[in-house]
């Protein structure tokens, strides 16, 4: 048998070697010094529960619970994390459980835990939980309390990050949309409306928290404060506040910050841990972090092991042997991470936020991020090489790999019936009768809470043609009466209206393709029609608003409507009604539209997501679970034109590649 010091000079690669080499000479800040090598590899050669000590203990294996998770301070690099007072390094991995079906959860989290993972971290979205002002949801796929207990039972530790703002590439960075109602108000500062607003979030939320920490027997370890408020920080005191407002609501566990290398001073608050976002592991990556925090031990909240994607860009994709080597350096040198996805999901329904930096782009509805687990759950090449690692440095053995929820491909599905949206709109709400043209989330509807996503339809009569000039966020349709003369987007606001001898329908389809979930620009980010509508220069007035948020309740009323039978091609917004059969065992799925261009696809009065010509995503993701045995309702919202046929597969289809 090999003594340990062979054993763990075996286990790591020559590649590894390399990395540790270049660490110990280059980085300054946190690599020891050539006469410390031989010392620090010794040390390492000791046994994993000499070195780890708690590190693999879960949370219903330990009872006796005074001390949560504390700093054992010193200079130089042998400051750790403690739990009970024993050596802890945490092991993340990011899954939010907004993004992953209710039922999978459990499958998820069990294999977070048999890739050699101690934690699971998640967000917790506001604009989720608080769809309209007062008015809370954590039932169902949104049950937090659920998803924490779970990943107890499955033995992970737990860190949760509230928010208020999560970022996390979902509409307006988790902020609910309501918010934009009030042309006053300053996200993310102290600005009066802004912090009554989360004060009253915070008095639902933080009191089901509370319950799930360390100290009250829960598996919750730590909570972030905010997130990333390096980069936006506009006010001083608002850190502070979000601090103070947890910990006097009842939070007594470990807090901590979380920014960019470059904005952690700004983000970071006196008393709290500063962690540490980062993509590549390079020679200056934690000088500033140790400059900050000299005697604290460094920790990575996010370890980005891919990227989101959106619409009209290239797929993006990291190289596994970066990943390993990485996550090899940091057990080398007992850095605590959290990969940022452990598991992705899927942007479900109209969740997806956006960028603009010169082009508004929409997150796409996958959010397979490239992650250790595809956005249906399946393994990656990246799971079994951190499976690998995981198993060369822990003591126990790793519990047993669960099995693949299966795929499978369906009989195609050819629509047979159709309605126009001009056929539906009785079977919306009440239209807003208005003056002048209204943004979505300013709309009278949803109990004063306006509008959140979907789409909006504007009409008004004109009487002459002419060039037509509005603003509209993101992408509009114009039509007369029933037939389509234009498009419009943030970046093209007018176009030419052919003149006309009588009086005609203009209607202008505006759709939400998310909120900018970064940066500044979130205030700007109403959404709809956000100015005054002009033909040559003359205000029109008197709009017919009709607000298209398609939820269950609306596809529930289609169900007593007559649908046209499809004889031929249709130009313009529509729905399509189909059956998909799937015999007596639904299983996991692709959905295919080749052929369609844009839109959105119900299952069962589930959304799927958006899906759009452009890619780079070409299919939708179908959990078996909410499909039922044999026949279940398929309706397509296409913007455009349908295709005759939607497929289905056994493998997502991502187009393009970077690196």
């Amino acid at each position: 048998m090999m003594d340990p010091l062979r054993l763990y000079r075996w286990c790591f690669s020559w590649r590894r070697m390399l990395c540790l080499f270049f660490l110990t000479f280059v980085s300054s800040g946190f690599a020891p010094r050539w006469k410390e090598k031989e010392e620090f590899m010794f040390r390492k050669a000791k046994s994993a529960e000499e070195r780890f000590n708690f590190s693999n203990l879960t949370p219903l294996e330990l009872k006796d619970r005074s001390m949560g998770l504390q700093i054992m301070s010193s200079i130089g690099n042998n400051s750790h994390f403690t739990l009970e007072g024993q050596k802890f390094l945490i092991f993340g991995g990011s899954i939010h459980y907004f993004r992953v079906p209710r039922e999978y959860w459990r499958d998820r989290l069990l294999k977070l835990k048999a890739c050699g993972f101690n934690t699971v971290t998640t967000y917790i979205p506001w604009n989720l939980h608080e769809p309209e002002r007062g008015k809370f949801d954590f039932s169902g796929n949104l049950d937090l309390e659920t998803f924490v207990l779970m990943a107890e039972e499955v033995g992970l530790w737990v860190i949760l990050r509230p928010g208020p703002y999560i970022c996390g590439e979902i509409d307006l960075g988790g902020l609910p949309s309501w918010l934009l109602q009030n042309p006053d108000m300053r996200l993310r500062t102290t600005e009066k409306n802004f912090v009554s607003a989360v004060d009253e979030y915070f008095d639902h939320l933080v009191p089901r928290l509370v319950p799930l920490q360390y100290q009250r027997g829960g598996p919750v370890i730590a909570l972030q404060v905010e997130n990333e408020y390096g980069f936006f920080g506009r006010d001083i005191t608002y850190m502070p506040h979000l601090q103070e407002a947890l910990q006097k609501r009842g939070v007594v566990e470990m807090l901590l910050t979380s920014d960019n290398e470059k904005e952690l001073l700004k983000g970071s608050i006196k008393g709290v841990l500063a962690t540490i976002n980062i993509k590549k592991v390079h020679k200056d990556v934690f000088k500033l972090l140790k400059k900050l925090q000299p005697e604290k031990p460094i920790f990575i909240m996010e370890y980005w092991v891919g990227w989101f994607d959106t619409w009209g860009a290239e797929h993006s994709v990291k190289d596994v042997e970066e990943i390993e080597n990485a996550v090899s350096t940091f057990f080398t040198f007992e850095i605590s991470f959290n990969v940022y996805m452990f598991h992705g999901g899927t942007n479900f329904g109209f969740i997806n936020g956006a960028i603009n930096f010169g082009m508004h782009r929409g997150v796409v509805t996958s959010y397979d991020y490239d992650a250790v687990l595809t956005e249906a759950g399946d393994y990656t090449e990246k799971f079994f090489r951190l499976r690998k690692l995981f198993t060369n440095v822990l003591a126990p053995p790793l519990p047993p790999i669960p099995k693949s929820t299966h795929k499978t491909g369906y009989p195609p599905v050819c629509p047979s019936f159709y309605l126009p949206l001009w056929d539906v709109l009785k079977y919306l709400g009440e239209p807003v009768k208005s003056k002048v043209p209204l943004s979505m989330e300013n709309l009278p509807i949803n109990n004063g809470s306006g509008q959140s996503y979907g789409f909006v339809l504007y009409e008004t009569s004109i009487c002459t043609g002419g060039q037509l000039h509005v603003s509209v966020h993101d992408v509009a349709q114009v039509f007369l009466n029933d037939s389509p003369i234009g498009y419009l987007d943030d970046s093209l606001n007018s176009l030419y209206i052919p003149f006309m001898k009588e009086c005609q329908l203009l209607r202008i389809l505006v759709e939400n393709q998310g909120r900018v979930n970064y940066s500044w620009d979130m205030h700007k980010e109403r959404k709809g029609i956000t100015g005054p509508v002009t033909i040559n220069n003359t205000f029109l007035q008197e709009f017919t608003i009709y607000s298209l948020e398609m939820k269950t309740s609306f596809f529930n009323r289609l169900h007593s409507v007559s649908w046209n039978p499809i004889k031929g091609k249709y130009i313009g917004p529509a729905f399509y009604l189909g059956t998909l059969k799937v015999g007596s065992f639904p299983k996991d799925t692709f959905l295919s539209l080749p052929g369609w261009k844009c839109g959105f696809v119900f299952i069962n009065g589930h959304n799927l997501g958006r899906y759009w010509i452009i890619g780079p995503q070409k299919t939708l993701y179908l959990p078996g679970v909410w499909l039922h045995p044999e026949d279940n309702e398929i309706i397509v919202f296409e913007k455009f034109m349908s295709g005759t046929e939607i497929l289905t597969a056994q493998r997502p289809i991502l187009f393009k590649t970077i690196s």
